[in-house]
């Protein structure tokens, strides 16, 4: 959505009434949690060991298997041997892809409150932090860190630049395009996408994004499934236009990701110095080696039947983009060669009865151990996020991680993930703690 809270006050009518009676706002220099008697999974590890946190304002400053001493007034949580462990990430999320909201971007005051409450039902899920890649929710993401709306942190690409005929070109095809002469669409008046052509429009597409407050830059280098005129195997964008986003990406300090899913896709993009590949389902043996040689990742999605609800001509080009052997053969591809794994979902058009992120990141436990699949939906997510250098809105302390120094985004959770995956899936039953921040945002134990 692209808005910014201090010109839009129209706004404020919509944040009138909390959405979370349990939520609480510390003050940063004196509110304490301790929890205690937990069994901790820090985001790096391979197993759980008995510890006591405390958080202090929005930063954990003590993890120990001793005594913690608390000041009072503080709020004390028996962990009652449940698991402790980081929040959980999205790496490919779409903040605005919700049912009742125009293509990525909220431009009336009912499609903010429809963000705003899927963005809160999103944490409640325990997904503490998403990088939207592809969307116009900046003012979204800036409610949220400022403490007016309840939601994930936000890593924003803005708007996807896609070339004309793109995955990221919506406009009819008997509108032309502005270099042709025709007028900007509303999807691009909005931010929504960018629609550019030559190196010096994507340049200009790249660095306005960064101007509104991207971290990173989204491509969209390949056909796409919800999009009308591009076929899966098309290439799109030349090597040159692609080295020159990549290049305007470094100029600030960050990175580039890539809607993309053929082998020849990837490898065009590889060559250019894209670091993340999104989707990628069709890469063949040598397209993960250079992968891994190029030091990329593959963020994907575990996509089965059912994740997204799809029109008869998308479901034909969504079985192409995955080809016969689904998503587990590129992660098997990637697990091989080494290839550093993002775990993204992908989801759009979400409901209330959707389904959801917990839903689909146990199927990764069919390639990866538990312990694995954990690490990379906290600290393996978080490492690609902080690739956006100074453009980290909260780089002032690690993400994805229990430790000394870092934000207090945490879980308490019923039983042990780490032999149980699904466990996560019946969100509503077994989170019993849910720490944003420093806030209290869910909490089913007795002080």
């Amino acid at each position: 959505m692209a808005m910014n809270l201090s010109r839009r006050t129209a706004l404020g009518g919509l944040l009138g009434a909390p959405l979370l009676g349990a939520a609480r706002a510390p003050d940063p220099a004196t509110s304490t949690i301790l929890i205690r008697g937990a069994y901790l999974f820090d985001g790096t590890g391979s197993a759980r060991q008995p510890r006591n946190v405390r958080i202090t304002g929005n930063r954990i400053d003590a993890v120990s298997a001793g005594d913690i001493p608390v000041p009072a007034g503080a709020t004390v949580i028996d962990g009652a041997g449940q698991t402790l462990m980081p929040g959980l990430t999205d790496a490919h999320w779409h903040m605005a892809a919700v049912k009742g909201v125009p293509w990525m971007g909220a431009e009336d005051p009912v499609g903010v409150a429809l963000v705003f409450k899927d963005a809160e039902r999103q944490l409640l899920r325990g997904f503490t932090t998403v990088r939207d890649t592809a969307g116009s929710i900046f003012g979204i993401r800036d409610a949220i860190d400022r403490g007016i709306m309840p939601g994930p942190r936000c890593y924003p690409s803005g708007a996807p630049i896609s070339q004309t005929s793109g995955h990221g070109d919506f406009d009819p095809s008997d509108e032309l395009p502005p270099t042709l002469g025709g007028a900007a669409s509303r999807y691009r008046r909005s931010g929504m996408t960018a629609v550019a052509n030559g190196v010096p429009e994507v340049l200009a597409a790249a660095r306005q994004q960064f101007k509104r407050g991207a971290t990173q830059i989204k491509i969209m280098a390949g056909g796409g499934v919800t999009s009308d005129f591009d076929p899966i195997d098309t290439l799109q964008f030349t090597p040159e236009e692609l080295r020159a986003i990549v290049q305007a990406a470094t100029d600030w300090g960050t990175y580039a990701c890539a809607h993309v899913y053929t082998a020849a896709g990837v490898r065009r993009c590889l060559e250019a110095g894209v670091l993340s590949i999104e989707h990628g389902h069709l890469i063949d043996d040598a397209t993960a080696a250079m992968m891994a040689a190029k030091g990329a990742w593959l963020s994907t999605q575990p996509f089965e039947n059912g994740d997204n609800i799809l029109s008869p001509a998308q479901m034909e080009k969504a079985h192409e983009s995955l080809g016969d052997a689904g998503w587990r053969s590129s992660v098997g591809l990637a697990k091989k060669h080494g290839v550093k794994v993002a775990f993204g979902t992908d989801l759009f058009s979400r409901t209330a009865e959707s389904r959801t992120e917990n839903a689909m990141l146990p199927r990764l436990g069919a390639i990866f151990s538990n312990a694995e699949v954990l690490r990379i939906a906290t600290s393996g997510n978080c490492e690609l996020f902080a690739r956006c250098g100074k453009r980290n809105p909260y780089r002032a302390a690690p993400l994805g991680v229990v430790k000394e120094g870092a934000w207090a985004d945490l879980l308490l959770v019923r039983g042990n993930p780490l032999d149980d995956l699904r466990l996560l899936e019946d969100h509503a039953r077994n989170l019993l703690l849910i720490v944003k921040d420093g806030t209290i945002y869910k909490n089913q134990l007795a002080a």
